[in-house]
């Protein structure tokens, strides 16, 4: 076996890891199958750190006594399978940086809500006066946090595909919001697969650790049937009252732990929607958890301004409200995306479908879109399933066209959401890059 640190990939998470990894005094490589991007190319140059792009040479793993690998990276991919074949462990970024810092971390992962879930627990933390960073899947990687400015305190949010690269990692706190089908591309098409990923948030929990889910959530409720962990558990839900938790009570908020209660209107919460009440109950009880003062708490909830790219309003014009939901990358979160709007809808979607089953939309699409416009490089799929539901519906090939085309159809109290429900990489770098192009395109109409 050898001594070096192999770091597969070459974006945030990776060089986040080969930059602790070079802290810590390990000899490390980057090696990415593309080409970095030139602020990674410039991170590791001023590190001196070693690397290579285009491709992963024939010898990388001859002296490698670990490789750390980048989320977007499949287990299938070659490169991974050799180091499998040679018996040398793949871990992710996440699980490495924990070996470096005594912090007390607070997971969020779930399908949708973790960015929100785990922004708001940050913003209740800084609230609180903590030494707090927000890291993961969101900003900069755990890794790099840990090796740059090391905190007391973690937000993270945390993928399936980083907990899929983990063997000891263990959070203080999981949150485990909800599960629905996304990402099945990924994991053979079976959603049990990616199930069992998500669940590796409680991997390591123990008597000492809290759980905070969903009972409300079909998938959760019934996993939890047989799935055991040690840590205390504080499910939270709109429907049932449970003796610690949250639950909704005569139109109250209301979170019960360590002997304690909190109580707040609804009306006060600053994000709307069903899906934000339960955000903004799995914050509470983790708020209540790190004993956040009750004052900071109802403050951080009713003060809390939401986060780029999740129902973000851009502009009105002309009477047409446009909402830039472009992190909507599933049918679940347009799902909620749908369901939160009160007027006629144009809604903008398409992008790399990865295995949608469009159903779970119909009757919402029914009764709220009059328009819908597909963006993307293969709108099949979205075509077949929704002609025929709606009055309109049409292509577009850019966002300038999208966004023109949804201005049009769109009528005076209308709103035009764009809620994709899928990835975004066959035509924009990612999903902010998406709705940056979103907004700009609103504002040059």
């Amino acid at each position: 076996m050898g001594k070096k640190i192999v770091v597969l990939g070459g974006g945030e998470s990776g060089c986040g890891a080969a930059v602790l990894a070079k802290a810590k005094g390990l000899e490390v490589f980057v090696s990415d199958s593309g080409e970095l991007k030139s602020p990674y190319r410039e991170l590791l140059a001023d590190y001196h750190i070693d690397r290579e792009e285009g491709g992963h040479s024939g010898d990388l793993l001859k002296e490698a006594a670990e490789v750390i690998k980048s989320p977007g990276i499949p287990d299938s991919a070659p490169v991974v399978q050799d180091a499998l074949l040679r018996k040398i462990p793949v871990i992710s970024e996440i699980e490495f940086a924990a070996r470096y810092t005594k912090a007390f971390t607070v997971c969020v992962t779930g399908s949708n809500g973790k960015t929100t879930t785990s922004s708001l627990i940050y913003h209740m933390m800084k609230r609180a006066g903590l030494n707090a960073g927000l890291a993961g899947n969101i900003g900069k990687s755990f890794a790099r946090m840990v090796a740059e400015q090391d905190h007391d305190y973690y937000s993270l949010e945390v993928s399936s595909f980083q907990l899929d690269g983990i063997s000891r990692f263990k959070p203080d706190v999981a949150v485990l919001l909800n599960i629905t089908p996304d990402h099945l591309d990924r994991y053979g098409y079976r959603l049990d697969n990616y199930i069992d990923s998500k669940f590796r948030i409680i991997k390591n929990l123990d008597e000492n650790d809290a759980f905070i889910w969903c009972s409300d959530d079909p998938v959760l409720e019934s996993e939890m049937k047989t799935r055991k962990t040690a840590a205390v558990h504080y499910p939270f839900s709109q429907i049932t009252e449970h003796s610690r938790g949250g639950c909704i009570k005569e139109n109250k908020l209301i979170i019960k732990s360590h002997n304690k209660k909190f109580e707040m209107e609804l009306d006060e919460l600053a994000l709307r929607g069903r899906h934000n009440i339960y955000n903004s109950m799995a914050a509470g009880i983790a708020g209540q958890l790190l004993r956040i003062r009750k004052e900071v708490i109802r403050e951080s909830l009713s003060g809390f301004q939401g986060i780029e790219h999740r129902l973000e309003p851009v502009l009105r014009i002309r009477g047409i409200e446009f909402i830039n939901d472009s992190k909507a990358t599933n049918v679940n979160s347009t799902w909620y995306g749908l369901e939160s709007m009160n007027r006629p809808v144009v809604w903008i979607a398409g992008g790399i479908d990865k295995g949608n089953d469009y159903s779970m939309l119909e009757n919402l699409v029914r009764e709220k879109v009059h328009a819908i416009v597909c963006l993307g490089k293969d709108n099949s799929k979205l075509l077949d399933f929704f002609s025929g539901k709606v009055p309109a519906i049409v292509e577009a090939s850019s966002m300038e066209e999208a966004v023109r085309s949804a201005y049009y159809l769109a009528k005076t109290e209308d709103a035009v959401l764009l809620s994709p429900s899928c990835a975004s990489f066959d035509l924009f770098e990612n999903y902010e890059d998406r709705g940056r192009q979103f907004k700009i395109c609103v504002r040059n109409l």
